[in-house]
């Protein structure tokens, strides 16, 4: 693992949020991090020789960690995964209504095998 550090960082908007950019780290494959919410819950981020596992398992390691994970479209039609706390889903809601004008097009946690 490397990281490239911007410091201060380097700050934008984006669709009406300041966003501080504090860098990149570089993974090799097989390396992985785990991101830490200010609550305490987890979600990892592991590299592979084929690209990313962008999170552990939505329906099991995810949920056991309190988030619920939405596949959501924005109104310029762009798609984003995003992990939302059980407990904050109102915050999530106004949300995507306030700053982005976006849909939930489904919770992939509870996907079920048809």
């Amino acid at each position: 693992m490397r990281l490239a550090i911007n410091d201060p960082p380097r700050e934008f908007d984006a669709a009406g949020v300041r966003i501080k950019d504090f860098g990149k780290i570089h993974l090799a494959a097989d390396e992985m991090i785990s991101m830490v919410s200010a609550s305490g819950k987890e979600c990892d981020f592991a590299a592979k020789a084929w690209g990313f596992y962008l999170a552990p398992s939505l329906n099991s390691r995810l949920r056991q960690q309190g988030f619920k994970v939405a596949l959501v479209r924005n109104q310029q039609g762009k798609f984003f995964l995003n992990a939302v706390e059980e407990d904050k889903l109102d915050l999530f809601r106004q949300y995507l209504q306030t700053n982005q004008d976006s849909e939930v097009m489904c919770w992939l946690d509870e996907w079920e095998e048809r």
